[in-house]
């Protein structure tokens, strides 16, 4: 039976990781920041450390007697600067390493495929370069994922990295939710012509991936791209999303270029005034939308095991089931007098 760490299991991706190690049988810790609220952890009989990736010293603890490491822990979908990206994503993921090298334990590296770049015009392999896109969290990710090939190389570190496709899935409030809220407030747009793929993946097909690669010793030493290589087109997921939340589909065409540019300006603005709130637009949600992304996954197919359980539109009918039933707990959360609107 393997002790394993999860760090960031109290995040979307971990909700659904930790219930399938502890179905396998394994024991699982995880490590948390210190004010997150992990009650539903405690329920299920998860060890709970409170630690902080940027703070080697709260690594040793929860690192003891562990076999596993799963590395969820990221900064993402918010406003903040290069900096404060670069301590989590980076610097963060380098005192990891070396934790579990001190621990002689095996890790598991999530990654992302925006460290490919976007766009590119084929369908990308896991030995493309890594060409990021200039905003922070591509550019960090992409550092994260060559500090720990560096360490594979260097280090003889044991560690498998895992870049996923953008996942969505029941408790998303990033992709998922954010792309409803848009199509229900009617903001939502169709970035160019809309026939281009979006590389989405369902949540429980990237667990089913890392499940597949926790335990395989061939995996030692490499990468894999764990995605769904049937992908929607823009069009047809915010169709679909549409559809299932009972919101009207986008009409509204703009020009990849225009956008681009007003993301870029927009951020500009954002950091020139030191804002604090995100962008209107960002030059990430405009590119993952707007270019057209498919990742081959041969290599996890051939090596791991690994084959796609949860067709997209079935997804899409899941995550928006998930919607809906948020949507109903807030609202009977809200004091009567103010679900009349008084």
């Amino acid at each position: 039976m393997s002790e394993i760490l999860v760090i960031g299991g109290n995040g979307f991706v971990g909700r659904h990781l930790v219930p399938a190690l502890q179905d396998r049988g394994n024991n699982v810790r995880v490590l948390a920041l210190p004010a997150e609220d992990t009650s539903w952890l405690e329920e299920r009989g998860v060890v709970i450390h409170r630690g902080d990736i940027r703070e080697p010293g709260t690594l040793v603890t929860p690192m003891r007697g562990v076999d596993r490491v799963v590395h969820l822990a990221g900064m993402m979908g918010v406003w903040r600067p290069m900096e404060e990206y670069h301590a989590v994503n980076v610097a963060g993921t380098e005192n990891v390493c070396r934790a579990v090298l001190t621990a002689k334990a095996r890790l598991l590296h999530i990654s992302s495929w925006t460290v490919y770049g976007m766009g590119l015009g084929k369908p990308v392999r896991e030995d493309f370069a890594l060409r990021p896109l200039p905003e922070p969290y591509a550019i960090t990710k992409a550092a994260g994922d060559k500090a720990v090939q560096r360490m594979i190389a260097e280090d003889h570190l044991p560690a498998v990295i895992i870049r996923p496709g953008t996942i969505f899935g029941p408790g998303d409030q990033l992709n998922f939710g954010r792309t409803v809220d848009r199509l229900r407030s009617s903001r939502s747009i169709i970035v160019g012509r809309g026939n281009n793929a979006v590389p989405f993946v369902y949540v429980t097909d990237v667990v089913h991936g890392l499940l597949l690669a926790l335990e395989n010793d061939d995996a030692v030493g490499q990468a894999y791209n764990i995605a769904n290589d049937h992908p929607l087109t823009q069009q047809q997921l915010l169709n679909a999303i549409a559809l299932e939340t009972g919101s009207s589909p986008p009409r509204r065409h703009v020009p990849y270029h225009v956008l681009y540019a007003a993301a870029y300006a927009a951020e500009r603005v954002a950091m020139l005034t030191r804002s604090q709130r995100d962008p209107l637009v960002t030059r990430h949600g405009v590119a993952l939308f707007g270019t057209d992304n498919r990742h081959v996954i041969d290599k996890a197919r051939h090596e791991l095991g690994y084959t796609p359980q949860v067709e997209l539109h079935e997804g899409v009918r899941l995550a928006a089931a998930w919607y809906r039933r948020r949507d109903r707990d807030d609202s009977a959360r809200l004091p009567a007098i103010a679900r009349k609107g008084a």
